[in-house]
């Protein structure tokens, strides 16, 4: 058993990582997947139903999406304040939102006849027996022997996963052979096991958000020492989080779109660095149309990256040299990132083009 310090810590941490992502991102991205959902089971497995807006969505749009089945697990319950979903455990406990349940859904209807589903026909649906409420067994750890058993059950995983445990979260993933779609900080490309998904095409960002930050809601303890933060008329906190995407394996029509070239080549504008054979692109779009060889360009070319128009080599975003991520040889030893004249720049990732 980990030492008390050991699980107070944990604690702190997962509570800094409770970042609740608002409806209208959710809306954005999942409107690009439709049909990918028909007849399958979803997993939310990182989604309290007290306020979880990833559970919200797929609960009011469970008809519409064609869902087979929808599953919520939520980590010792809810941090948040003000739930909009009162859950009755009758006399088993004394209060929910200090325990880690699972909710499952597996038909919604409207049953107070307003003729529309709403939040009052959630709260009805998750507590009749044709869906099913329940107490965990641990405490809801994506990483516990029954989530892992629910994961197995699963189609498609979609959440908004600890940012502190990407990498492990997504390896669970990758380990079930699941499709999914999650939130996660732009830094993650530079992640050895994320770039080799992306570099193998087997993995690639979402469609809706390409720049700036994105507002979450925090717990009610979360301490607001960024810049961006307010709270709202109700004492709701938010934050501002920078480099915001979204990861997935599913398609979607947009991704395949060419990214328009109109930029020509000059070896001024387009300097070769000093220990690649590659030259240097500063911005995405000024990818030179008529460039043949090896390219660097910036993490967030992936924004806008097309499998059909471009071949991705490699990248280099340290000072140390794996030619397993890097792609493509040195040209002399000592620091790894791409220099030019002496000067390194900022990660690179390196590409060719298809056509």
């Amino acid at each position: 058993m980990p030492p008390r310090n050991a699980n107070l810590h944990a604690a702190d941490r997962a509570k800094k990582d409770e970042f609740y992502t608002q409806l209208t991102d959710i809306e954005k991205e999942l409107r690009h997947y439709t049909e990918h959902f028909r007849d399958k089971v979803v997993f939310c497995n990182c989604d309290d139903p007290y306020e979880s807006n990833f559970f919200k969505y797929f609960a009011l749009n469970f008809n519409r999406l064609g869902l087979k089945r929808l599953i919520a697990t939520c980590y010792n319950g809810s941090p948040v304040s003000g739930n909009e979903l009162l859950l009755d455990f009758g006399d088993t406990v004394d209060d929910p939102k200090k325990i880690a349940y699972k909710v499952e859904i597996t038909e919604v209807g409207d049953e107070n006849g307003d003729g529309a589903i709403n939040l009052a026909d959630i709260q009805y649906l998750i507590q009749n027996d044709k869906n099913v409420i329940s107490i965990l067994q641990g405490n809801g750890d994506f990483r516990s022997e029954e989530c892992i058993e629910l994961l197995k059950q699963a189609d498609i995983v979609v959440t908004n996963p600890p940012f502190s445990l990407f990498r492990e979260y997504l390896a669970q993933l990758v380990k079930y052979d699941k499709k999914f779609l999650i939130i996660g900080n732009v830094n993650a490309i530079s992640y050895k096991e994320s770039f080799l998904l992306i570099k193998e095409n087997k993995m690639w960002l979402g469609a809706s958000i390409h720049s700036g930050d994105r507002e979450f809601r925090v717990p009610d303890s979360y301490p607001l020492t960024a810049a961006g933060h307010r709270i709202d008329e109700n004492g709701v906190k938010y934050i501002r989080v920078k480099g915001v995407r979204w990861f997935t394996n599913m398609d979607y029509p947009q991704r395949h779109e060419d990214l328009i070239l109109y930029k020509r080549y000059t070896i001024e504008e387009y300097p070769h660095y000093d220990n690649y054979d590659a030259i240097n692109v500063n911005y995405t779009n000024d990818i030179p149309c008529d460039y043949e060889g090896i390219m660097g360009v910036p993490i967030t070319f992936l924004d806008k990256f097309s499998p059909e128009q471009f071949e991705i080599l490699g990248m280099e975003s340290s000072a140390g040299y794996d030619p397993i991520i890097v792609g493509i040889p040195r040209l002399k030893e000592g620091d790894a990132r791409p220099a030019i004249n002496g000067k390194t720049t900022y990660a690179r990732i390196f590409i060719r083009k298809k056509k």
